[in-house]
């Protein structure tokens, strides 16, 4: 058994700060729905003029929405055996995905890469929860934090 620590509180409050993020891409595809005339149920615009820069902010949404779930996963389970850890790891994956988002938002899907860093912070907590699970199995002995 893994014992829950105080600091697993901070793994607690990042995984809360996604509901800011997903509230801030899902405003801007809101907006950009009213702005561009793109009627809901229709996920993408097919508009030659506008259509790019529409698909583009729901693309962000749409991408950090598909990621949102291993992150989760991820940062819980690691954040069991490494909270502080994971907790740095998973604030840098947030903010990544703000300037993954304001990349795209310029309608160049190139610039999506800007954001490219928080790639390294999920396979990061990828590992934590890997390693939380050696432990859990007993494949390994918990470092001393």
């Amino acid at each position: 058994m893994v014992p829950v620590t105080k600091e697993y509180g901070y793994v607690v409050l990042t995984g809360c700060s996604t509901f800011f993020l997903m509230s801030y891409l899902s405003h801007n595809v809101v907006k950009a729905r009213i702005k561009y005339n793109v009627k809901y149920p229709k996920l993408y615009s097919d508009d030659p003029e506008t259509g790019e820069i529409f698909n583009c902010i729901q693309r962000a949404h749409q991408n950090t929405n598909e990621a949102l779930t291993p992150f989760l996963f991820f940062l819980s389970v690691g954040g069991l055996q490494h909270p502080r850890l994971a907790t740095g790891l998973g604030m840098v994956w947030v903010f990544s995905r703000v300037i993954f988002a304001r990349g795209y938002y310029t309608g160049d899907p190139n610039k999506r890469r800007r954001g490219a860093f928080g790639d390294l912070a999920l396979l990061g907590l990828f590992l934590t929860a890997v390693n939380c699970g050696r432990i859990m199995l007993g494949w390994v002995r918990p470092c001393v934090q």
